[in-house]
């Protein structure tokens, strides 16, 4: 009889400001067999991070600094900056695109992929979160379309129309889209976009909505999470 070798788990990289701030992707990882492996600014290094990775999930959290891309913080925005989470996130997502490491990337994260592969953000999108003081914790619900045919489709089972949450103040249109990526889903009554994908990578999928709130989206999307440990596990596929 011949033993059979345990496949390791692949290990996910969460970059985030603290494990607590990582906790709900963490978790939403760990019933799709992963290792999650929490980097927080000044912890491990990006290089040792990247030597082990399988897989990157870029998390939402902090705004993007507008220096990222090219512009100065307007005046008239509050913004919640973070420049050592942007450093962080910045070599780790840059490290995975050029080794054709798989990435899912959530609200922040889909912005931070624009802003890395060439795009810029709208600072403030009025009626959004941040538009009043206490309503940061505030998930608005509304419908989004995904393009048939899209990575994002694929994972979640069909194209169409759909009911996501909406936690966020930044964002991004057409116009403010890096070009070497492409629209997968834009907000029906807005146009903003809504996900993102490369076509120049194995899966690079992000969104703007938050699929860690497993009860605020429909179960497919819980389906994210299974898709990037699967392309992680498996990088022939």
């Amino acid at each position: 009889m011949t033993s059979q070798t345990k496949q390791p788990k692949p290990i996910i990289v969460v970059p985030a400001s603290s494990k607590k701030q990582a906790k709900l992707y963490v978790d939403a990882l760990m019933p799709w067999n992963a290792e999650p492996l929490v980097v927080t600014p000044g912890g491990m290094s990006p290089g040792k991070a990247l030597e082990r990775m399988d897989g990157l999930l870029l998390i939402g959290g902090a705004d993007v600094h507008p220096h990222r891309y090219g512009k100065e913080p307007d005046p008239g925005v509050t913004l919640e900056l973070d420049e050592a989470q942007d450093g962080l996130d910045i070599e780790l997502l840059e490290g995975a695109l050029a080794r054709d490491i798989p990435v899912v990337a959530i609200c922040r994260g889909m912005q931070l992929l624009n802003v890395v592969s060439g795009g810029t953000l709208i600072q403030h999108i009025p009626g959004h979160r941040n538009e009043e003081p206490d309503a940061s914790n505030i998930s608005i619900q509304h419908r989004i379309w995904i393009a048939p045919g899209s990575k994002l489709a694929s994972v979640v089972g069909a194209g169409g129309q759909v009911r996501v949450n909406s936690l966020h103040h930044q964002g991004l249109m057409e116009a403010q889209r890096a070009p070497v990526l492409m629209t997968t889903a834009y907000g029906v009554t807005d146009g903003l976009v809504e996900a993102l994908e490369s076509p120049h990578h194995r899966f690079v999928v992000a969104v703007q909505c938050h699929p860690e709130l497993a009860d605020e989206l429909p179960e497919q999307f819980q389906r994210l999470f299974a898709a990037l440990v699967f392309q992680a596990a498996n990088p022939a596929v």
